[in-house]
């Protein structure tokens, strides 16, 4: 079937020189034409993201048509009202990101839906803010986020502003499955400036977008003479970033040079994802120069940031620990203001760390937990929305992504990267570091260990593989070295929202889950405990780090 699809591709007369050169190479090649054709790209836990190239399975102006004609098709189904409040497109830096955007324009266009559009590159966030502020009734985000510089992805928003649940994904895939986009006229599509229902976008939703976003500031009693570096790895982030610290009144910001401007190759940075430390080479060597406090790095569509902080040891700050620290800070600068926090409720995932549970517990703060992705977390905050059971006042997960308030239905890094400026020039005033705050914490409610490990499996026999790895650890009773399990929970038979994710408990303050990534072809594995001294807590970490190792190699 594969290589059927594979030949009507490769005759399709109006392919593009350059996809028709990539699929006469490996005319030879059962292995790749199967790997290029055996699915259609599909929605994961951050939209459809995938390998740039020629093929069902890659990203292509081909995939991207398919993708923009069937949403335009759901739009439709939903009346007039629908295609007139319209959708929202963004895009970032990446190869082929302009292309994907003005396609994805025009079919909707054509289609008559009216059509926001941005020009030049935007963060995320600003996509996300810019759908509840021009109540469109979807938006799109040209973007693979923090990927390789050889994918590109197609981010999809509601109304709501947040990411597709899996309800309109599956509506998006079943029109999908019924458009043979070789079929496609696309001669038929005019130029951009002759349609009429496609509007370009001011920088008004930009000022609109700050404006809300300095609302949430937490606190001015800070140093604001911190030193701080940023790098926006060669990103969306630079504008947005540095703007929201002036705004706030940080003057000290270095950028790192060869990273400032946009750049899809990457070429100057080694790893396009901050949770990497890599990623912080030339951060670092700047903030040695300039004898830094702290080091900020967003990911290339500015929705993830990570920190470190600079001393006679660099401090790295995981995703799960930064997480604890702003939750902290938030409830105790808004019990500080007396701000009510009776319906106020924290979001996180079922693979994030426990510790903001018992730091919330002191200010009777709720903790909800949500499957993986931000697309669920901001989900809780359009629930109350209706219900007003609670007031959604911070979101975050382990992988770096965090929220506050509900202005934007996203993980942002700019209103984040404001949040941990103002944090750190309060701990500055007050002779404090982010690292003493952590043990300051810790103190107080347990010593936090962790282990975060990914395993790829390329290809098709990789899916396989984590397929069989999987079904391997649902099988397990017990682990080598680790006390009784006291709990497994299978995700994958949740009545409800049904996930391919296994967690298992080792009495209540220590647990390891893993599951298979919804947007790279890997295996991820979390592991938390809190122990009342760090010994127990590293000793924990270490034995399932050791038991998980064995069992996936």
């Amino acid at each position: 079937m594969y290589r059927e699809i594979y030949d009507r591709w490769l005759s399709y007369p109006s392919l593009n020189d350059d996809l028709k050169k990539e699929l006469e190479l490996i005319k030879d090649s059962d292995d790749e034409i199967k790997d290029r054709f055996f699915k259609e790209l599909e929605f994961g836990t951050a939209g459809l993201r995938g390998i740039l190239g020629a093929g069902t399975n890659r990203m292509n102006y081909l995939t991207v048509a398919k993708t923009a004609l069937s949403l335009a098709h759901a739009i439709k189904n939903r009346g007039e009202e629908a295609c007139k409040r319209g959708v929202v497109i963004a895009r970032d830096m990446r190869k082929f990101s302009y292309e994907f955007s003005i396609i994805t324009a025009k079919i909707l266009a054509e289609n008559g839906i009216k059509v926001y559009l941005f020009t030049g590159i935007r963060p995320t966030p600003i996509l996300a803010y810019s759908i509840r502020y021009l109540n469109t009734i979807s938006g799109v985000m040209i973007t693979a986020s923090h990927n390789p510089k050889s994918y590109n992805g197609f981010k999809l928003y509601w109304e709501n502003g947040s990411q597709i649940l899996d309800d309109i994904a599956s509506e998006i895939q079943e029109i999908s499955s019924t458009i043979d986009i070789l079929d496609y006229d696309f001669d038929s599509l005019k130029e951009l400036g002759e349609y009429e229902n496609i509007k370009f976008l001011s920088e008004k939703v930009i000022t609109s977008y700050f404006r809300e976003t300095l609302k949430h500031t937490l606190t001015d009693d800070i140093d604001k003479n911190i030193k701080i570096v940023y790098t926006p790895l060669s990103g969306c982030g630079n504008r947005y970033v540095r703007k929201i610290l002036d705004l706030r009144g940080f003057k000290n910001v270095f950028v790192v040079e060869e990273q400032e401007n946009p750049d899809g190759t990457f070429s100057n940075v080694k790893n396009p994802n901050p949770e990497n430390i890599e990623a912080f080479d030339k951060a670092i060597a700047l903030a040695k120069e300039k004898d830094a406090d702290i080091i900020i790095a967003t990911d290339p569509d500015s929705d993830r940031v990570a920190v470190l902080e600079n001393g006679d040891e660099i401090f790295q700050i995981t995703g799960n620990v930064m997480g604890f620290l702003l939750g902290d800070f938030l409830l105790e600068r808004m019990s500080e203001r007396n701000d009510n926090l009776k319906n106020s409720a924290i979001v996180k995932t079922i693979v994030t760390g426990d510790m903001i549970e018992r730091i919330s517990d002191k200010y009777n703060v709720a903790v909800f937990e949500t499957l993986t992705g931000f697309k669920n977390i901001c989900n809780m905050a359009n629930i109350w929305d209706k219900s007003c059971e609670h007031e959604f006042i911070f979101g975050y997960e382990e992988s770096i992504g965090y929220v506050f308030g509900d202005h934007v239905r996203d993980k942002d890094a700019i209103i984040t990267t404001m949040v941990i400026a103002e944090m750190a020039g309060y701990l500055k005033k007050r002779g404090k570091t982010l690292k003493d705050f952590k043990e300051d914490i810790e103190s107080k409610y347990g010593y936090f260990e962790e282990y975060l490990d990914s395993f790829y499996f390329e290809g098709i026999d990789g899916i396989e593989k984590m397929q069989n790895i999987m079904n391997s650890f649902r099988e397990s009773e017990s682990f080598y070295d680790l006390p009784e399990i006291t709990s497994k929970i299978d995700y994958l038979h949740d009545e409800n929202n049904p996930s391919n994710v296994l967690k298992f408990y080792f009495g209540e303050d220590t647990w390891f889950a893993l599951r298979p990534s919804g947007t790279e072809p890997k295996i991820k594995i979390y592991a938390y405990s809190i122990g009342e001294n760090k010994e127990k807590a590293v000793e924990m970490i270490e034995k399932i780090k050791k038991a998980a190792q064995e069992k996936i190699n």
